[in-house]
């Protein structure tokens, strides 16, 4: 019992600090497919808004677009490990998002206790978006060139508005990556992407990216509890950082210069890791911020 209590001291002063804020978490991986897992995480949200904080959650959900073209028969090309987007996945693809996963995470923090709304890009003109323009070297000829990746795009403006009428109603949004251009096109944006943008556009105070490993590893596989622009240009160069972790920092970087006041990578598979996150001294992943003073 004792224990307990000094975890709620410990976390006092993080709850005095937080009050009122807004926090953007990314939920996806593994984590997604696990009801254990899924149901830890309702509970945390359920938690951070009961407290006075403001959780706005963004889902992902690539296998389950994969799971849903194979069993419809839609195959699927792959450009440069990118997923090309015709019309049609498009379509399967918003159906997938909006509909299945995105009500799927608003009951599950309805069973938690909390009330929540899902929401995508297009509703209320959340999200508009634009097509992603991605170019890659020939490594024969060393021409660079354009890869068309279909209806992918990323937002090219976030209006807050519909997502804080939500929160200032007691309720949570669930937001669903999918945006819309100005001429009424669908876009299949990247989770990461689209929270980042998220983040930025209501100045959070956190941003959360869930993913399947501890967070930023250094070469001898130990976990980097801090960073910031600097550091993390300096550790892509020399080959530390690489893989699918370059573009969540990148996410990171772009949301903590454009005024999130900083960014968490973290393991979503240990249960309330963003809770040990918030609220302990020693935290659970790797936090990033915009800050040259902070991290030699």
């Amino acid at each position: 019992m004792l224990a307990k209590a000094e975890t709620l001291t410990e976390a006092l002063p993080y709850l005095q600090r937080y009050a009122g804020k807004t926090f953007v978490i990314k939920y996806g991986g593994h984590a997604m497919g696990d009801p254990a897992l899924a149901r830890n995480f309702a509970e945390d949200i359920v938690l951070l808004k009961q407290v006075g904080i403001n959780p706005v959650v963004v889902h992902g959900g690539g296998p389950q677009i994969g799971a849903m073209l194979e069993r419809v028969g839609v195959e699927s090309k792959f450009v440069d490990g990118l997923r090309v987007t015709t019309k049609e996945t498009a379509e399967i693809a918003e159906m997938v998002l909006s509909g299945a996963i995105n009500k799927e995470l608003v009951s599950w923090i309805g069973r938690a206790g909390g009330s929540a709304i899902g929401i995508s890009g297009k509703d209320s003109g959340f999200v508009k978006a634009v097509k992603l323009r991605r170019t890659a070297r020939d490594p024969d000829s060393n021409i660079e060139r354009i890869i068309d990746l279909g209806f992918v795009g990323e937002p090219k403006h976030v209006d807050r508005t519909v997502v804080d009428k939500i929160s200032a109603s007691g309720m949570i949004p669930v937001i669903a990556p999918i945006g819309v251009d100005d001429d009424g096109h669908t876009y299949n944006i990247n989770a990461d992407t689209m929270a980042g943008a998220v983040a930025s556009a209501l100045r959070a105070a956190r941003l959360f990216l869930l993913t399947d490993v501890a967070g930023v590893l250094d070469k001898q596989g130990e976990l980097l509890t801090d960073l910031n622009p600097t550091k993390i240009e300096k550790l892509s160069n020399d080959g530390t950082i690489k893989g699918g972790m370059i573009p969540k920092l990148e996410t990171c970087v772009k949301a903590v210069i454009e005024g999130v006041d900083a960014a968490v990578v973290l393991d979503g598979r240990i249960p309330h890791a963003m809770l040990l996150e918030i609220f302990t001294r020693q935290g659970a992943g790797t936090l990033i911020r915009d800050d040259f003073e902070a991290v030699e």
